[in-house]
């Protein structure tokens, strides 16, 4: 991946943990200048430590978010690319889930892309250079389970606009893909996966019995942020390893040995 994003100036939020800062560390890789936006303070030590500018920003505060990117253009000259990961997860039985928890889901999963994808693509308009922009959505978005049902909706949603600002936005050499990670291997997994039990069943969810990396997710987008991607616009790329291509059913067909 080295050398595919030289001389471009990448913005991820969320960037403090997990798999933003698993992009962002690719990106830096890749000889691309990384912005790590995240509404931590915590967070700043880990950009910086992997040679990232770290601006804190909530993206629920559109204005700020706003303010940031055009920070970034003013600083740099430039913006090249945007990393919409900034996400909540909240997995709560759906006859039980508030109104707050909702707006909470809506705010920062798809408002908060919506809104990053216009605010990042007006600056690359106005630049006349093009750009890329790759907004992190899900497997839920294709399969999910009970109790996922405003988290998948918003994953769901973010596949959907891609398809439209494709052509909004490809018009003016601006890409615009989804990136659907399934189970990955952040700080939570991890910790998850410290039970003997838990783990092997992770790694039972893939056919080559691996999750992914933050590193995995990092590449794949570092690609479609590059010019390697060239003809992909207005898709989604599912990065999974395979974990939402089987029914997760047994075959009553199939006689067992």
């Amino acid at each position: 991946m080295s050398g595919l994003l030289s001389g471009r100036t990448i913005v991820v939020t969320g960037a403090g943990a997990g798999i933003g800062l698993g992009i962002l560390r690719q990106v830096i890789a890749a000889g691309g200048t990384g912005i790590g936006f995240d509404i931590s303070d915590s967070a700043e030590a880990k950009v910086t430590a992997e040679g990232g500018e770290f601006h804190k920003v909530d993206v629920a505060d559109l204005d700020g978010f706003d303010a940031a990117l055009h920070a970034v253009r003013d600083r740099h000259g430039r913006l090249d690319g945007l990393v919409n990961n900034a996400g909540v997860t909240i997995n709560v039985p759906f006859l039980e889930m508030t109104r707050d928890q909702m707006e909470t889901i809506w705010t920062v999963n798809h408002r908060s892309v919506l809104f990053g994808c216009q605010a990042a693509g007006r600056i690359m308009v106005d630049q006349g250079t093009g750009g890329a922009i790759v907004n992190i959505s899900s497997n839920h978005a294709r399969c999910t389970n009970p109790g996922f049902e405003a988290y998948a909706g918003s994953k769901g949603a973010i596949t959907a606009m891609v398809r439209a600002m494709g052509w909004s936005l490809g018009r003016h050499g601006i890409r615009v893909n989804a990136l659907c990670p399934g189970l990955t291997q952040t700080e939570v997994v991890k910790e998850a996966a410290k039970d003997p039990v838990n783990d092997a069943m992770f790694n039972s969810w893939h056919p080559d019995n691996t999750v992914n990396t933050v590193e995995d997710v990092g590449n794949a987008a570092v690609f479609l942020l590059s010019d390697a991607a060239a003809s992909i616009n207005g898709t989604e790329i599912i990065a999974d390893r395979g974990m939402s291509a089987l029914l997760g059913v047994n075959d009553a067909r199939i006689k067992k040995g």
